[in-house]
This record gives structure tokens, sequence and C-alpha cells, in this order.
């Protein structure tokens, strides 16, 4: 858990400090180290079969029903719930629950964009809203090394995250950084600034990955107040890259009150 917490450069007092109430906590986004199995599993069934190489992540929805700790034993399953083939290539959901002792403390959709043989990207979508001035803006810089770290740690060693020729031959300029690795970038901005640092209150992040992060790139999160839901605060946020170009799209983040 300490491991993927650094992976992405966080250093939150509640996934190290023994001594805090309550004791650790991992944090939230470490819930995918027990899925990607599950996940691979039905990305690369029969049915399927999908090319490593000519699959981007498009979108992630993630609702955190309990605290995960130290000990834990968790099992996920995994259902492919919708697979659409579109002009430029396919698209498929997987929806996952994420069980401890029975209870479940997870529950994942794992969205996936698999290109055509022509490479191209998935169709353009109609464009956000405007939404104004920002609550806040937060600037975090991806290090050199972070897809490497966050490969080891998260269990996702898919080479164009780690192999700069394997990424060039799957069309991409170059080792790009994982899609989840940038939203626990941001899980870190929800937790610190709308859960005063308390990572048990983060109940759920969705995202739609919509470029992708070069290792040494400076990403900047825009959050917007976005109403309630179900008793949860609920917030929208955009994430850009060092030249302005969205690299999440349409983020949503709910926060106990």
């Amino acid at each position: 858990m300490q491991k993927y917490a650094r992976a992405y450069n966080d250093d939150n007092s509640a996934f190290f400090d023994a001594r805090r109430p309550g004791g650790i906590v991992a944090p939230p986004m470490f819930g995918v180290t027990a899925i990607w199995e599950a996940v691979m599993g039905a990305v690369m069934s029969p049915q399927v079969h999908a090319d490593l190489l000519r699959l981007v992540h498009g979108e992630q929805d993630m609702e955190f029903l309990s605290p995960l700790r130290p000990g834990d034993m968790l099992t996920s399953s995994a259902k492919i719930i919708s697979i659409e083939t579109k002009a430029t290539g396919e698209t498929m959901t997987v929806a996952l629950d994420t069980a401890r002792g029975g209870e479940t403390v997870m529950k994942t959709l794992f969205s996936v964009f698999i290109r055509g043989k022509g490479g191209a990207a998935p169709e353009a979508r109609a464009p956000e809203p405007a939404r104004g001035e920002p609550l806040f803006k937060v600037v975090q810089t991806i290090d050199r090394d972070q897809t490497y770290r966050y490969a080891e740690a998260s269990g996702d060693r898919n080479p164009i995250h780690v192999d700069e020729g394997v990424a060039k031959m799957a069309g991409l300029p170059g080792i790009i950084v994982h899609g989840l690795c940038t939203m626990a970038f941001t899980s870190k901005v929800a937790i610190d600034k709308l859960c005063a640092g308390d990572p048990t209150r983060l109940k759920r992040l969705h995202v739609r990955f919509s470029r992708p992060v070069l290792p040494g790139q400076t990403i900047t999160t825009m959050v917007w107040p976005d109403g309630e839901r179900v008793g949860r605060k609920v917030f929208a946020y955009e994430t850009q890259n060092d030249h302005g170009q969205a690299v999440i799209k349409c983020g949503s983040v709910e926060v106990a009150a």
C-alpha cells in the first residue's frame, strides 16, 4: 500500500503513520491492484482477446464503499457488460466487484477502446459545458521514472508504459503514463483539497481519459462544485497537460459530508 502511494508521489500520513486514530488505511486507488488480474482475464478472453498494443484506457469509474487496510484479503470478479463496434475500433466496458470477506468494498467500471488497424483514436464527443472559474487549481509534476514505479506498485506492466521501442511500435510518441497513475494523482488532489486530507471521505472517482500524459510533464487539475448526490458532495474536474490540452475530461468526485 505504501509503495503504491509513493508511486504517485503521495505522502499523506494516513497511508504511513500507524499511530493515527484508526491506524493506516490504503490509498483509495490502491484498489486497482485487486482488480488487475480480473480485468486482464476479461480483456484477454477468447471472445475478445484484445491486442494490448492497440488498447487504450477510455474511462474509469470507481466507488469506494469501505476503506482498505493492511491484512485485508480481497477478491474481485469481472463481467463484460458491453462491447460496441465503432468505425475506428471497439469499445468494451467491464464491471468489477471487489469483496472482503463477503462484503463488497469497491465497485468499478473499466472501459477500454481497442483501436482498429488504422490506429485511429476514439470518436470525438460533444464538448463539455463552460463552468466558469474553478474553485481551485492544483499543479503536479510527473517524474521521469513515474511509469516504472507505478508499473511495479500497481502490477500493470503493459510495455507501452516502460519500453520506449514498444510504445513507438504501438504508434505512440514514446512511453506514456498509465491512465490510472494520472487518475491517482487527481485522487490526491481530491483528498487533500476536498476531504481535508482524510482518504476515507473519498467515495467515488469517475474520469474519461482524453489524451496520454508523458513522463516529465506538468498537469493542472481544476475543480468546480457540482451539487450533491445521495448525501455526498459532488465536484466536477478537468486535468490538463502543460500545453493546456485536457488529459482527463468529465472528471467527477463524490465526497462524504
